[in-house]
This record gives structure tokens, sequence and C-alpha cells, in this order.
């Protein structure tokens, strides 16, 4: 009995790397490059993922689709999917890996239903394949078993109960906390410069919390790079938070943060190309720089 045949939109860091593994545990996994870049196009040649041309070609060949991308992405994809679907007269189960909140992903779900598919929500936890252990895949709504038979095929794949919105829910979260506290330390870094405390402060925390300012010299030189895509990250967050009834003031504040990095010199760079050798405090100077400038007027 053949596997089923996957698509991933779109192969970038994630999805090519989530696409390469299913490829080499014996699954076709194609894509759609249509108006992608040279950097996407190579990462997908690099993965072995096979261009199905347009979203109607995909759709009609695809027994699954993963759509792995931006959180502003997710929905106009799956309206665009929605569309395929009904041309091609084909409906492959589709799941939304991205990092949106809970009502994002139903909004999501009734756009795929309605054009006659299967939904699951999935939220990635983890680095891309090869990068660490395998990324978890927490997966939730109505019927989940197409994604649990992909576990332990270069990733894990956890259900959760509790339906659409709970997986992307365990992503909120955990975000939350993690980006969430590198955007903490990035902001008391900035208020530092900005006052003149920076190298008092680092020398207090060399001697008071050396594990965080490790973390710290670790991390925030890196943030830049991929800045413009955790903003709407956090904004879903934030969202998440507020739907709760907890305040979404502290994410609203940390996608601020990546606005700022986003528009620093280092946001050209890749995770590929970040100056390995940049320091933490070169980089706090350089990101007090780009909020000093004045704010451009329309």
């Amino acid at each position: 009995m053949s596997l089923p045949t996957l698509a991933v939109l779109m192969p970038g860091d994630m999805g090519h790397a989530v696409g390469r593994v299913l490829r080499e545990h014996g699954h076709c996994v194609l894509t759609c490059l249509e108006g992608r870049s040279d950097h996407t196009r190579s990462m997908a040649k690099a993965a072995g993922l096979e261009d199905a041309g347009d979203l109607k070609s995909l759709t009609a060949k695809a027994d699954m689709i993963l759509s792995i991308l931006p959180p502003a992405s997710a929905l106009p994809q799956a309206q665009g999917v929605a569309r395929a679907m009904g041309e091609a007269g084909s409906t492959p189960v589709y799941v939304d890996c991205n990092a949106i909140s809970p009502m994002l992903s139903a909004k999501v779900g009734a756009v795929i239903e309605r054009a006659g598919a299967s939904y699951i929500d999935a939220g990635i936890i983890g680095l891309a394949p090869g990068k660490g252990g395998a990324p978890r895949f927490y997966v939730s709504g109505a019927d989940t078993a197409p994604m649990e038979a992909l576990d332990g095929k270069g990733i894990q794949v956890l259900p959760l109960e509790g339906g659409v919105g709970a997986a992307s829910g365990m992503k909120m979260c955990y975000a939350a906390l993690t980006k969430g506290k590198w955007t903490l330390q990035t902001a008391v870094m900035l208020t530092a410069e900005q006052l003149g405390l920076s190298e008092v402060l680092t020398r207090e925390f060399a001697n008071s919390q050396q594990g965080a300012l490790n973390s710290m010299r670790e991390r925030i030189p890196r943030l830049p790079a991929d800045s413009q895509r955790w903003i709407g990250e956090m904004e879903e967050i934030a969202a998440t938070f507020s739907d709760a009834g907890v305040s979404s003031g502290f994410h609203d504040g940390a996608a601020e943060i990546f606005r700022i990095l986003a528009k620093t010199p280092f946001a050209s760079e890749t995770r590929e190309s970040i100056d390995a050798d940049r320091t933490m405090e070169h980089s706090i100077k350089v990101y007090a720089e780009q909020l000093r400038k004045p704010a451009k007027t329309t």
C-alpha cells in the first residue's frame, strides 16, 4: 500500500526541513513555488520537494497539506487552498501548523471545512528537523489520525483533547514564555543602555544572574534575523491572552521590540548568515540607535 502524498506550504526554514524528513521516510512531498523567492526555491530543491506548479495541481495530487508559514499568511493561504480545492474537485486533509491563536485557527478551519475538507489544528514546538531533536507537532481536531500516522518520521506528533484550538493554544502558551522572555531581556538591556547603565548592569548580572546573562549573550544578538516574522506571532499571543481574560500588554510590547529589531541592519541576516562573533553589548548599542531614530511621518 502506497504512502499518502503530502504537501508542505511553504518550504521555509521549518517547512523544507519537515518536508525533507517526510520524503526520507518514503512519502512523496509536494510544494508550490509559484511566486516564491530564489532562497525558498533553493531550500525546496535541497529538501527534494516536488514543485506542483500551482495550488490547483497541488490540491489535486496531495492527500494532506501542511501549512507552515508566518501567522499573517495563515488565513489567506487557507482561502487560496480552499479555492484551489473547488477548482480541482479534490479535498485533501488540511493541517494548519502556524503560530496562530485558537480563534484564528477556528477561522482557518471554517474556511477549509466549507470547501469540504477535513481540518487539523497543529502547533510546532522545537527546532527544525536536523537542528536538534525531532520537533513536536501538537495536534487537535475531530480526526487527527492522518497526522498521527506521521509520528516517528522525523517529527513527533502528540494529539490533544479539546478540539480545534487546543494545539494552537499550546503553541501560544509555549512561545509566550520563550520568545516573550527574549524580548523582555532585550527590553531590559535597551532601557539600561538608554540610561547609561548597561555596563554596570551587565557586571551585576555576571555577579548575581550568571545563567540569565549567558542566555542573553547567546540569544539577543540573533533575534533580528527572525524578528519580522515573530511580530505577528506576538500579536497572536496577545490576542490569545486577551481572549482568555489575561492582559495582552506584555506581548503587545514584545511585538514592539521585534518591530525595532526588524528595522536594524542585522534584520537582513538569515539564521545561516548571522555573525556568530557579534556580542550582546554591540547588538544592544545598534538596537538603541534604531530606537533613537525619529519615527517617520506620513
